[in-house]
């Protein structure tokens, strides 16, 4: 498989993100528990061997050091919404005339061998709906066709839709994303990566969670 694609997640202010998920963890660690999953999917889309770069639009200073030091490219967000955003750093940053994919940022259970069966699957503007079967995790396009994004509520039906190809196969780490402490148990149950697993391990949260491979 060749290094073509341009890998694009997108990440909020990590004290405004994943508002449904606290609890999970003491209050003053939520932000870190948010940016040790980025930081285990950025390693895991960076050690595949589909994706030639990383591009992370976040305004977050923290979390762009840490996406830095792991090989990613950041830029600015726009200052809209979640999609502008997306658009933003696939259609002009990485460009129209690039292989596309866009990610969330909280997959720490990704295997990097998940996500290149995944993108080599794509052989059109296609998405990967997550365990739930109701949201988007992965949405994917080829040269010359926009990504046209539709994250949000209800997304999988939406990029459904939009004429998106949805993929089907067999990836539980691609899948799986965390909006809700019931989503964090399931990752540690998939395998986390290490950034998260210590995280838990310092907080004495957890003695089960296996890093991914």
């Amino acid at each position: 498989m060749f290094a073509d694609w341009t890998a694009v997640i997108p990440v909020k202010r990590l004290s405004a993100a994943k508002s449904r998920l606290r609890g999970a963890v003491p209050a003053a660690r939520h932000a870190d528990l948010a940016l040790a999953m980025v930081r285990d999917t950025v390693t895991a889309v960076l050690a595949g061997s589909t994706v030639a770069e990383l591009v992370v639009v976040t305004d977050d200073t923290e979390a762009a050091a840490a996406v830095r030091e792991l090989g990613a490219r950041v830029v600015p967000d726009p200052g809209a919404d979640l999609n502008a955003a997306i658009r933003y750093g696939a259609d002009e940053v990485a460009g129209a005339d690039r292989f596309r994919a866009v990610l969330t940022g909280d997959l720490p259970a990704l295997r990097p061998g998940q996500l290149d069966a995944a993108l080599s699957a794509a052989t059109g503007r296609s998405f990967v709906a997550d365990a739930a079967g109701t949201g988007t995790v992965l949405l994917a396009a080829p040269p010359g066709v926009p990504l046209d994004p539709r994250f949000g509520i209800g997304s999988a039906v939406a990029h459904a839709a939009s004429g998106a190809i949805p993929l089907t196969g067999d990836w539980p780490g691609l899948r799986q994303d965390v909006d809700t402490p019931a989503d964090l148990a399931l990752v540690l149950a998939l395998g986390a990566g290490r950034h998260t697993c210590a995280l838990l391990r310092d907080l004495g949260l957890t003695v089960s969670c296996v890093p991914a491979a």
